[in-house]
């Protein structure tokens, strides 16, 4: 269904305005009525003008009310079935939209719906969200803006981007102190992390038939994944002595992780590669979506479901990450 959508010439589009004549800055789309409010009533309070787009159907039948900067879809999924077709469908022709006509596109979902949400994203960049709080999409809209505003008057470079990375990263961190402070929202226990960090390894699997990537001829061998497991395992046993927030590098996390995935011929998944991170989803997918662009990552669709995606070292990455542990005398030590 999702290819059939992709493959028609276009559609009618209506747009949007705030009531008062006004373009709408805003559009606000998800299941819940109440919800939406909220998020509409915040927006509002941050300054941003905004509409009530209305359900997920709407984003299927007839004209989508776009809009204006930004778009804002919420499709929390409950239990762990992932995301359905009609919801699958709708964000495909949202993401085609968007991609065309320059605006913004903002998911909220979480971990349970990430791997769908990000599979069928693939053309707009869209700004993903995992289980955010109210602040988190406020700042998240206001994220967006700024970086169209800097995308109008130059292009931005790898430099410019992880700048805003750390910078995003350092704003979340402030909404997410000021939530535990408000009681807005209750952080996943260090436990329950670890329960889903194993949930999500466990549906990891061998690569896809006739899919390889490999380093050039003259590079040094990567080490042995249990080596490179070790060394995670190493950096991870730092959050029993110290704060973790003192040693976040989720850019490394990830390489590591693929690296010894790489070595063990495994594909890994969006979700379980950003909570091999260390960090929150949204900072972690953040970071994913750079190292893609930047052309470290690779997305590999999976042949036997077109909703999936898994991400994959380059040939690039696995040379420089091949150059770097064979400059090292002693790997584990170092390396932790």
């Amino acid at each position: 269904m999702l290819t059939s959508l992709r493959e028609q010439a276009d559609f009618s589009y209506d747009v949007a305005d705030d009531g008062a004549g006004l373009p709408a800055r805003v559009a606000i789309f998800g299941e819940d009525e109440g919800l939406r409010r909220q998020i509409g009533a915040d927006l509002s309070g941050a300054g941003f003008r905004s509409i009530d787009g209305g359900n997920m159907r709407a984003l299927l039948e007839g004209p989508i009310a776009i809009l204006g900067d930004v778009v804002v879809v919420d499709c929390l999924v409950t239990g762990s079935r992932g995301i359905d077709g009609m919801m699958l469908a709708g964000l495909a022709r949202l993401d085609m939209r968007v991609a065309r006509s320059g605006a913004k596109l903002i998911v909220a979902t979480n971990l349970a719906g990430l791997d769908d949400v990000f599979a069928v994203l693939d053309q707009s960049n869209p700004e993903i969200l995992v289980s955010p709080s109210r602040a988190e999409r406020v700042i998240a809209v206001g994220r967006v803006m700024g970086e169209a505003g800097a995308a109008r008057l130059r292009e931005m470079g790898d430099e410019d981007r992880v700048a805003l990375l750390r910078l995003s990263q350092q704003v979340e961190a402030i909404a997410h102190s000021l939530d535990r402070m408000g009681h807005a929202s209750q952080p996943p226990q260090a436990s329950a992390l670890g329960e889903l960090k194993r949930d999500y390894r466990a549906q990891d699997s061998a690569l896809p038939a006739g899919f390889a990537v490999t380093a050039r001829a003259d590079a040094p061998p990567l080490p042995d994944p249990r080596t490179v497991r070790q060394i995670i395992a190493n950096r991870q046993a730092r959050a029993r002595f110290f704060d973790p927030a003192l040693f976040g590098d989720p850019a490394w996390d990830m390489l590591l992780d693929l690296t010894a995935a790489h070595g063990e011929g495994a594909q890994v998944s969006v979700t379980s590669l950003c909570i091999a991170a260390g960090v929150p989803a949204t900072t972690a997918l953040r970071w994913l979506t750079q190292m893609v662009e930047s052309g470290i990552f690779i997305r590999v669709p999976d042949p036997a479901d077109k909703r999936r995606a898994f991400i994959a070292l380059s040939e690039r990455a696995i040379a420089a990450m091949s150059g770097y542990f064979a400059s090292l005398r002693t790997p584990v030590l170092q390396a932790a």
